[in-house]
C-alpha cells in the first residue's frame, strides 16, 4: 500500500507536524496516535496492515496524526495548566487544519470517523464530543479516559471543556447534543494486561444517558492494553461502520 505524507508548521501549535494517510478513496477515517507514538505507530504495529482489505476496497481512507497532546499528559516536568492547555490547542489543530485538510482532499465529505486506542480512543471521542458537526462516528479502544490521575487537584475552565467525562453530563437539550444524538460511538476494552474497562464502562454510561448511541464492548480477561487486541478490533468495528 502506498503512503503518503504531508508535514507543515502548524500556526496553532508552533511546530512541524506530519499526518500519513493510506488509501485512494472511502470513508475518511482520523487515527490518533497512542499517548507518545507518531503518525506511523500503526504502520508498525500492522494495524494498517490489517485494514488493507477496507483500504483496498476503497471503503475507507486511512489518516493518522502524532500524538501531540498525549505527550504533554503523560510529562512528568510540566504542570496541570499546561497539560489541559496543550489538549485545548491540539483540539483546535485537529479542528481548524486537520478535518478540512482531510474533507478538501476527501472531495468535500463531510462525515468522518474518529479512532484511536489508549489516549489515541480519549482524543477520539473528545473531537466528536465537542465538534459532532464533523463527525458521524467514534472508535475508541482500550480508551484512557479519565486524565484525574495527572490534573491532581487542578481544576480550570480549559480541563473541564477537554474532559468529555465532566462535560458530556451537563450537555444542555439543544443543537450541540441533538447532533451527538446522530453519532455512533463504539467504546470497546477488554479486561486483561493494563485494561481499565471501567472507564469505557463510565463513558458509556453517560452516552447513553445522554441518548447518544453508543455500543459498548467489554471483551474477555484475556484481552490485553496492547496491539494485537487494536489489530483485532479496528478492522471489525469499521467494517459494521462503513
Amino acid at each position: 500500500m502506498n503512503r503518503r505524507e504531508w508535514t507543515w508548521k502548524s500556526p496553532i501549535l508552533g511546530e512541524n507536524l506530519t499526518m500519513g494517510c493510506w488509501g485512494h478513496f472511502g470513508k475518511p477515517v482520523l487515527l490518533y496516535a497512542t499517548a507518545t507514538s507518531d503518525h506511523l505507530d500503526y504502520e508498525k504495529f500492522k494495524v494498517i496492515h490489517v485494514l488493507k482489505p477496507l483500504i483496498e476496497a476503497g471503503r475507507i481512507k486511512v489518516y493518522c496524526v502524532e500524538g501531540v497532546s498525549g505527550r504533554a499528559w503523560v510529562d512528568k516536568e510540566v504542570g496541570p495548566g499546561h497539560k489541559a492547555w496543550v489538549q485545548h490547542l491540539f483540539d483546535r489543530y485537529v479542528t481548524e487544519e486537520i478535518v478540512p485538510f482531510i474533507k478538501n482532499d476527501c472531495g468535500g465529505v463531510e462525515g468522518i470517523v474518529a479512532a484511536g486506542a489508549s489516549l489515541g480512543a480519549f482524543n477520539a471521542v473528545c473531537i466528536a464530543a465537542k465538534h459532532p458537526e464533523h463527525f458521524d462516528a467514534v472508535i475508541g479502544m482500550s480508551g484512557t479516559y479519565d486524565y484525574d490521575r495527572w490534573m491532581g487537584s487542578y481544576r480550570d475552565a480549559t480541563y473541564y471543556f477537554n474532559a468529555p467525562l465532566y462535560f458530556l453530563p451537563n450537555l444542555p437539550e439543544g443543537p450541540l447534543l441533538d447532533r451527538l444524538r446522530k453519532v455512533r460511538f463504539v467504546i470497546a476494552s477488554g479486561q486483561g494486561r493494563a485494561e481499565a474497562a471501567w472507564e469505557s464502562e463510565r463513558l458509556a454510561g453517560i452516552l447513553k444517558a445522554k441518548g447518544i448511541p453508543c455500543d459498548l464492548q467489554i471483551w474477555a480477561h484475556d484481552v490485553h492494553h496492547d496491539w494485537p487486541t487494536w489489530r483485532t478490533m479496528l478492522p471489525m468495528f469499521l467494517d459494521r461502520l462503513v
